[in-house]
C-alpha cells in the first residue's frame, strides 16, 4: 500500500491538540525500523530491533489519525524509547495507545520514564479464564493486577489510557475499552487497576520492552497510535487545580479506624463546581466561592480508597489511596496468625504491605516443634510478591531476638541452585534489612544463611528437605556487636548462651531494631514456605514464653463445664480465636469465631488449658470438663 507520507506530515503537525507532548501512528514503510524513525534503543542495541509490520495498522472508531503500520513487539531484545521536546516534572501525563495482544507471556510491554528511571508500566498476562487476558499496571518491576482483574480477547484490538502523576509518588491509573472515547475522566468511570508508590519525579519519553520470544515463552503485540497529552486527551485544561492530597489517621488501633483526606486546591472562584465523593463527608473550604483553600473528606474506612469527582465548571477526578492505620505492636510481641484462611497477611491490623505484587497469606492449621505450643494458623508465600512488614517498639540497646517456625514445602518453582532471604529484622522502616535468613537450594535440598548484608557465604552446613521442620532464632546484642542465629536449638536447654549455628559481626553496629519483615523475591528463587509462631522479645527466656496481655472482660463460663457447652465473652465481643490444649500439650480444638458459645461435648472429663487471643491480646485458662 502506498503511503502519502509528506501530506501526512503537514496534517499531522496542523492537528496536534492543545496539551500533546508526543504522537506517533508508526505510518513509516513497510518493516521499517524504529530506530530510523525517531525511536533510540536504551537496552539490547541492535539484537532483534523493534520494525513495523506491512500494513498492520490497528483501528478504532475515532481514534485514529491514519491507518497504515503499527509496531511489532514480538521477541526478545531491544527496547526502544521515543523522547518528548522536554522533559515533564509535574502535572499529570496522559498515555493513550491501541494494543492488539496475539500471545502472551507475562511481563511489561510499554511505559514511561526518564533513562533507566521508569513509571507507570503497563502488565499483560495470561487470565485464569483459558484464552483470555489480563492488564495490569505498575511503577515498579513487580507487576500489579487488579483483585478481580476484567477479563480480555486475544488478537482484538484496545484502546488503553494511563493517567500518571508525575511525582516520587507516582500515582497512576489504567483504563481499558474496547469501543468509545470517554469525553472526560469523569465519564471514563472507575479505572481498570490503580498503583501508587516508587514513582518518578521526571518523565522524558515514552518506552516499548520486548522481553520474550517467538518460541516459548511468547511475547507478540501490535502497538499503534502512541499519543501523551498534559490533560485527558487534549481538552482545554480547568482553572481549578487539585494538588497533592494527604491522610491522616483518626486513630491507630488493631481495630479498622477511620481516616481524613486534605486536598488543596488553587483557581477556584472561576466556575460552579459540584464536589462527590464515593467514601466519607465533603467539608472545607468551596472552590466555587475561594479562591484557594482545602477540601476536606472525612469519616472514610481504613483500607477503602477514597475519590473526589468534580463536575460543573469542569471534570477532574482525585484518587486518593488508603493509609495503613496500624499500630506498633509491643514487645514482646506473639504473632500467631489467627486469621481467617486464604486471607491477605497484609489486609490484619498487624501488618503492612512494603511493595506492590501477591500478598502472603494465611493458612489453614500449624507448624510444630517440639517443646512449643502452636495456636491459630500459619502463613504462606511462595515465588515473586509484597513484602509483609510488623512494626514492633523500637529497641537501641540490650538485646533484640526474633523466631519462628517454618517449613518448605515445595521448591519446584526455583531453579537449581538459588539463593534468596525470604526473612529478616529491619530497622524500622519497610526496606531496611538489618539481618536476614537465606535460603540456598542444592540439588533437592536446602541450607540456611543468616547474614546482615543482601548476599552470604555464612551458612549452616546442614542439608535439609523438603517438609523438614524448622525452628529459627535470630538476634543481636548491642553491647558485643554480634548477631547470633540459632537453627534447630533443644528448646528445653536453650538460652542466649547456647552456642550459636551462625554468627555475624557487621563492620557498622546498627542503632535500631524496630520491624520483621517476609520476602517474596521471585519464581525462580522463592520456594513455597509455610511459617508459623513469629515471636519477638528482648530475653530469649521470654521470647519462648511470651507474656500474655489481658482481654478486658474476659468471662470463662461455666467452669466446670457439666453440659459440653462453653461460654466466653469479653468487653470488645470481637472475632477471637480459642484453642483448647490437653495436660501433654496436645491441640485438642481450635476455632475462630464471633458467638460466645463453644461447643466442648468432643471432650473428654478432665483437665484442659482454654488459650483466647482477640485483637492480639492472649489469655489463658485452665478448664474443667465434666
Amino acid at each position: 500500500m502506498k503511503k502519502l507520507y509528506s501530506l501526512f506530515f503537514i496534517v499531522f503537525v496542523s492537528s496536534w491538540s492543545f496539551g500533546q507532548i508526543l504522537s506517533d501512528n508508526f505510518n513509516y514503510a513497510d518493516n521499517a525500523l524504529l530506530t530510523d524513525n525517531g525511536w533510540t534503543a536504551h537496552s539490547g542495541t541492535g539484537t532483534n530491533p523493534v520494525e513495523v509490520g506491512a500494513s498492520n495498522g490497528l483501528v478504532y472508531t475515532g481514534y485514529n489519525t491514519v491507518a497504515g503500520n503499527a509496531a511489532v513487539l514480538d521477541n526478545t531484545g531491544e527496547d526502544v524509547n521515543k523522547p518528548f521536546a522536554t522533559e515533564v516534572t509535574s502535572g499529570d501525563l496522559y498515555l493513550s495507545f491501541l494494543v492488539k495482544v496475539t500471545a502472551v507471556e507475562a511481563g511489561y510491554f510499554i511505559h514511561l520514564g526518564k533513562n533507566t528511571s521508569y513509571a507507570a508500566r503497563v502488565y499483560v498476562k495470561a487470565s485464569a479464564t483459558a484464552g483470555k487476558i489480563n492488564f495490569g499496571l505498575s511503577n515498579t518491576s513487580t507487576a500489579s493486577y487488579s483483585s478481580t482483574p476484567t477479563d480480555y480477547d486475544l488478537d482484538t484490538t484496545y484502546l488503553i489510557i494511563v493517567k500518571y502523576n508525575v511525582s516520587s509518588n507516582g500515582s497512576s491509573s489504567m483504563w481499558v475499552r474496547s469501543t468509545g472515547i470517554p469525553a472526560t475522566e469523569v465519564s471514563a468511570g472507575t479505572p481498570e487497576h490503580t498503583a501508587t508508590g516508587s514513582g518518578q519525579s521526571a518523565i522524558a519519553g515514552v518506552y516499548l520492552r520486548q522481553y520474550a520470544n517467538l518460541t516459548t515463552p511468547v511475547q507478540n503485540m501490535t502497538i499503534d497510535e502512541i499519543k501523551v497529552y498534559t490533560t485527558w486527551f487534549g481538552a482545554t485544561p480547568c482553572d481549578l487545580v487539585l494538588g497533592t492530597a494527604a491522610t491522616t489517621c483518626t486513630t491507630t488501633t488493631l481495630n479498622i479506624d477511620n481516616y481524613s483526606v486534605n486536598i488543596p486546591f488553587t483557581g477556584g472562584g472561576t466556575g460552579t463546581y459540584t464536589l462527590s465523593t464515593n467514601h466519607g463527608t465533603i467539608s472545607g473550604a468551596n472552590p466555587s466561592t475561594s479562591t484557594e483553600g482545602d477540601i476536606i473528606i472525612s469519616g472514610i474506612t481504613e483500607g477503602v480508597d477514597v475519590t473526589l469527582t468534580v463536575t460543573g465548571g469542569c471534570s477532574l477526578t482525585k484518587l486518593v489511596t488508603a493509609p495503613q492505620c496500624k499500630p506498633i505492636n509491643t514487645l514482646p510481641y506473639a504473632e500467631s496468625f489467627p486469621y481467617a484462611d486464604g486471607s491477605s497477611l497484609n489486609d490484619t491490623q498487624k501488618w503492612t504491605s512494603a511493595n506492590s505484587g501477591d500478598n502472603v497469606t494465611i493458612a489453614a492449621g500449624n507448624l510444630n516443634y517440639a517443646g512449643f505450643t502452636s495456636t491459630g494458623n500459619s502463613i504462606t508465600f511462595s515465588g515473586a510478591g509484597a513484602e509483609s512488614f510488623t512494626p514492633f517498639t523500637a529497641t537501641t540497646s540490650g538485646t533484640i531476638y526474633a523466631s519462628f517456625i517454618m517449613n518448605v514445602t515445595d521448591m519446584a518453582n526455583t531453579g537449581d541452585p538459588s539463593v534468596t532471604y525470604f526473612a529478616g529484622l529491619s530497622d524500622g522502616t519497610t526496606g531496611g534489612y538489618n539481618a536476614r535468613i537465606f535460603l540456598n537450594r542444592v540439588g533437592t535440598q536446602y541450607q540456611l544463611g543468616f547474614d546482615t548484608a543482601s548476599s552470604t557465604t555464612n551458612y549452616d552446613a546442614t542439608m535439609r528437605n523438603v517438609g523438614d521442620i524448622v525452628f529459627v532464632v535470630m538476634g543481636y546484642d548491642f553491647t558485643s556487636n554480634t548477631y547470633k542465629a540459632w537453627i534447630n536449638p533443644s528448646l528445653g536447654t536453650f538460652t542466649d548462651a547456647s552456642p550459636a549455628t551462625l554468627t555475624v559481626t557487621p563492620t557498622t553496629a546498627p542503632t535500631t531494631f524496630g520491624g520483621f519483615l517476609i520476602r517474596q523475591e521471585s519464581t525462580a528463587t522463592t520456594p513455597t514456605i509455610v511459617m508459623d509462631e513469629l515471636r519477638v522479645a528482648t530475653t530469649t527466656s521470654v521470647l519462648l514464653s511470651v507474656s500474655q496481655n489481658a482481654i478486658a472482660g474476659l468471662k470463662v463460663y461455666p467452669n466446670p463445664v457439666p453440659n459440653g457447652r462453653l461460654f466466653i465473652e469479653t468487653a470488645a465481643n470481637a472475632e477471637r480465636t480459642v484453642a483448647i490444649y490437653d495436660l501433654l500439650g496436645k491441640n485438642v480444638l481450635n476455632t475462630t469465631t464471633s458467638n460466645s458459645e463453644i461447643n466442648v461435648a468432643s471432650l473428654n472429663a478432665g483437665v484442659y488449658i482454654v488459650k483466647i487471643t482477640e485483637e492480639g491480646n492472649t489469655t489463658s485458662r485452665k478448664l474443667i470438663i465434666r
